[in-house]
């Protein structure tokens, strides 16, 4: 991976706030700060994973990214590919709609995903009609060589969702974001409603026309065994903010954050077949009554005072791993004061 290159996506002090209302006249009473200042890079060609617990705030970011809301601030710079790098954030769908077809997303659940009323070829058929695309035989022969890209049979064109199973049907979300040659795909926990041998057939499926379109990837999930098999490099996030960025390998072996350790270490050894409950504590608070300073801090077994008082910065280190230097972020007052523990074992 070339980190030296132009990002494909930079993602830079994005915002998403929801305003509290109740009572009789529906006052505004607080705001929610789902993605409180959210920064981030990803490259041509890679795997770029979001992780964290329910409720922090990482499919927001995924949904803020494509517009599917309107971020409340912050910037989403685009490399297009003219060469032209724009800010998503302030364009109209009018104006944003010639880069749908660069920019595409697999949806969490197949199931609900798909329409019912429609065909697979017309599933398959449909983003390249809205890109303007009425030749009946192009759009026959992009769905059959699509269809037969994520390991289907042509002959599934002309049957309904409800004759595939959970797994076919995902097959089928993923040919109709990539039908349109897109450059920048967003996995909102593409396979965490599938069977675990199915979500292997998926994640070798996405691994395959990653290399073969040359595609890259926010790939969105709380399941820490996906993401070290199918990302190059991860964010970790915790109540609206990236608390943690590094390559992959370094992440799982030389953790920097707290958070990170504890997400580790919490779940069940492939051995062992039990969770570690005393390592992550408690449950993520309120969004919309987050502690002072460090987030984590009342989750925290390293934590002191000046946790409690300041809200860490996501600072740069340099470190060696494999013996040779990466870059790589932490929103931790004290990285250089604790040590974290590892996850070497083999994880589920």
């Amino acid at each position: 991976m070339d980190y030296n290159s132009t990002p494909l996506v930079q993602v830079e002090s994005l915002q998403m706030h929801f305003s509290m209302k109740g009572g009789a006249f529906s006052r505004r009473q607080g705001t929610i700060k789902a993605v409180d200042g959210v920064n981030f890079k990803v490259y041509p060609n890679e795997t770029f994973g979001l992780v964290g617990e329910s409720g922090c705030g990482k499919t927001t970011v995924g949904r803020a990214i494509l517009k599917a809301m309107q971020p409340t601030g912050g910037k989403v710079l685009y490399n297009s590919k003219n060469g032209e790098t724009i800010d998503l954030v302030p364009m109209t769908n009018k104006e944003i709609r010639p880069y749908r077809q660069e920019i595409q997303m697999i949806f969490q659940d197949p199931y609900s995903s798909l329409s019912p009323r429609m065909t697979v070829q017309e599933i398959l058929e449909e983003p390249l009609r809205l890109a303007g695309h009425t030749n009946k035989d192009f759009l026959y022969q992009k769905a059959a060589e699509m269809i037969q890209q994520v390991g289907l049979r042509s002959s599934h064109l002309m049957r309904y969702p409800h004759a595939f199973s959970g797994g076919q049907r995902q097959r089928i979300g993923i040919g109709r974001a990539l039908i349109t040659n897109p450059r920048f795909i967003v996995a909102d926990e593409a396979v965490s409603a599938l069977d675990v041998s199915v979500q292997a057939q998926i994640l070798e499926i996405l691994s395959e026309l990653k290399a073969k379109m040359d595609l890259s990837f926010l790939f969105i999930s709380h399941d820490l065994s996906v993401v070290k098999y199918l990302c190059d490099r991860v964010g970790v996030m915790y109540l609206g903010r990236i608390v943690e960025v590094a390559d992959t390998d370094a992440l799982f072996k030389d953790p920097l954050h707290p958070y990170t350790e504890a997400l580790m270490h919490a779940i069940p050894d492939i051995n062992e077949r039990e969770i570690r409950s005393d390592i992550l504590a408690g449950e993520i608070p309120d969004a919309s009554n987050p502690p002072s300073g460090c987030a984590f801090h009342n989750r925290c077994k390293y934590a002191k005072d000046k946790c409690k008082n300041e809200v860490p910065a996501l600072r740069d280190f340099i470190s060696t791993f494999n013996g040779k230097e990466i870059f790589r972020q932490s929103a931790c007052h004290f990285v250089e004061e604790i040590y974290l523990q590892s996850n070497d074992k083999e994880i589920i």
